[in-house]
């Protein structure tokens, strides 16, 4: 499945999910807080780094018209200005060229990062996934009584005996369990920030981080601060008002994990928990907070819809790189602004950072063209989001496992096919590496990796980074009809060049 990030449409979804639940997803029209899956462009090397939700037809829409594709993409950040939240905003890793057959992610010349996916030339808007918040939040009432429960039958003192039924005032004494929404909510929101992105040229966007440590870490998508990246200016906004600055300390493009740092962090910060991404099953309870359309310190609710659900993300511009997870599927409304924001369980921990939403491909709110959510949200486990985050912290880099071998991104469901030649005319199998090591060599179909059912080259990928560098995989793959499995042991490279 691919999705693209918040408002950007990226190519078509692959094919069904592999059986296994373990089975990653690949991209198509998800927006961070969604990607896309990979449109028959050939070429990406496994194991090297490559998210919103579509919104309904148009009124009007006569019965039996076609209707838009779903697709999905990255959640891009939403534009400052809009909204209610404070305006914020081993070698060779560039995208190969459209006629380039393979994916390399084996760490050598010819890695390259979504390669196969054709993203949807993105509409005309001001700043990176412009998004323009159809609603005027200065109307918005954040009111109601809360806790209005049980109602006081009062008698009426006219003369026609009637009565009047009147609220109870009893809202602040209301005792909310430790599990319901609003304690979680209450809990979490103060340690949840929303992000204000801005390059050196004045573009930008918003988006949402949570603090990962007491230092002042945050954490967040790499599409969201991506405008900073080069000179560019950066704000966390607690839910208080309190605002910092903020600096990068490392992001990971495949992965789509950043970590920033706040100036001056206070001394009371609260890290929210971490929760066990592994230990998540279908039906748990999800809470995700985030700043949608700008709308800061927004709650929504679900479910985990489905596990190890392959996605590649894209936010849908040229410039950029696809993203790779086997994600958290949930139906919490999630929406370009709630990238990087936690998804957590019904106690409260993190499983997930919000990350990609599918979409319909159909025109959004406002003047943005970009959609909402339709119940489908992808977020990155937080397992791996974890070790992504501390080897930034501690490096400043991303280290990605690999097999050292250029595969299809072509949408496929028979398994991902070692290309003939690597990116930039490379050898799809990098000499030396893990894949040539355990003899695997170009037209080699790899079906499975371990227990899980690998459909296709953007699966394997999303799979292999599940794991980290020097962990044992029994690989699958078939050649000239006949079936073979090979233990190896996987590589590293490190960053995102």
């Amino acid at each position: 499945m691919s999705t693209e990030n918040e408002g950007t449409a990226v190519p078509p979804a692959p094919s069904a999910p592999p059986v296994p639940v373990d089975a990653p997803a690949s991209a198509s029209g998800v927006t961070p807080e969604g990607h896309a899956s990979p449109a028959g462009t050939p070429g990406a090397s496994a194991g090297t780094p490559g998210p919103d939700a579509g919104s309904a037809p148009p009124a009007g829409n006569a019965p039996g018209a076609p209707q838009p594709e779903p697709s999905t993409a990255q959640l891009p950040p939403v534009p400052p200005g809009h909204g209610a939240a404070p305006s914020a905003s081993e070698a060779g890793w560039p995208p190969p060229p459209p006629a380039t057959p393979g994916y390399a992610g084996g760490g050598g010349a010819g890695d390259v990062w979504g390669a196969s996916y054709q993203a949807q030339a993105p509409k005309p808007r001001n700043g990176r996934g412009g998004l323009v918040a159809a609603v005027l939040v200065a109307a918005l009432v954040a009111g109601g009584i809360g806790g209005g429960l049980g109602y006081q039958l009062a008698k009426s003192d006219d003369s026609s005996g009637s009565t009047t039924v009147s609220a109870a005032t009893t809202g602040g004494d209301v005792k909310r369990a430790t599990g319901s929404i609003a304690n979680v909510a209450a809990r979490a929101l103060p340690s949840t920030v929303t992000i204000e992105s801005e390059s050196s040229n004045g573009q930008g966007g918003t988006g949402t981080g949570f603090v990962f440590d007491t230092q002042g870490h945050i954490i967040t998508n790499n599409h969201v601060v991506a405008d900073a990246v080069n000179g560019g200016k950066l704000t966390a906004t607690f839910p208080d008002g309190k605002k910092y600055d903020a600096e990068i300390i490392g992001h990971a493009q495949g992965y789509d994990v950043a970590v920033i740092k706040l100036k001056n962090a206070p001394s009371d910060l609260k890290p929210l928990a971490l929760g066990d991404s592994d230990k998540v099953v279908v039906g748990d309870e999800t809470i995700a907070i985030g700043a949608p359309f700008g709308l800061s310190n927004t709650v929504t609710a679900g479910i985990i819809s489905a596990k190890n659900r392959p996605v590649a993300s894209s936010d849908g511009s040229s410039s950029n790189k696809a993203s790779y997870m086997n994600a958290l599927q949930t139906d919490a409304s999630i929406n370009p602004g709630n990238s990087g924001g936690p998804l957590l369980d019904g106690q409260g921990a993190v499983i997930g950072i919000n990350s990609a939403i599918q979409s319909t491909g159909s025109s959004g709110l406002g003047s943005s063209g970009q959609s909402g959510s339709i119940g489908l949200g992808f977020a990155i486990p937080i397992n791996q989001a974890k070790y992504v985050a501390q080897q930034l912290i501690k490096t400043g880099k991303p280290v990605y496992a690999k097999i050292g071998a250029s595969v299809s991104l072509e949408e496929s469901t028979s398994g991902a096919k070692i290309t003939d030649q690597g990116a930039g005319g490379s050898a799809a199998v990098e000499s030396g590496g893990p894949a040539d090591q355990a003899g695997l060599k170009p037209g080699d179909v790899i079906t499975k990796l371990d227990d899980t059912v690998i459909d296709s080259g953007p699966t394997l990928i999303g799979e292999i980074w599940t794991h980290k560098p020097g962990d044992k995989v029994t690989v699958t793959y078939q050649r000239d009809g006949s079936s073979h499995t090979v233990d190896l042991t996987l590589g590293a490279r490190v960053g995102d060049n």
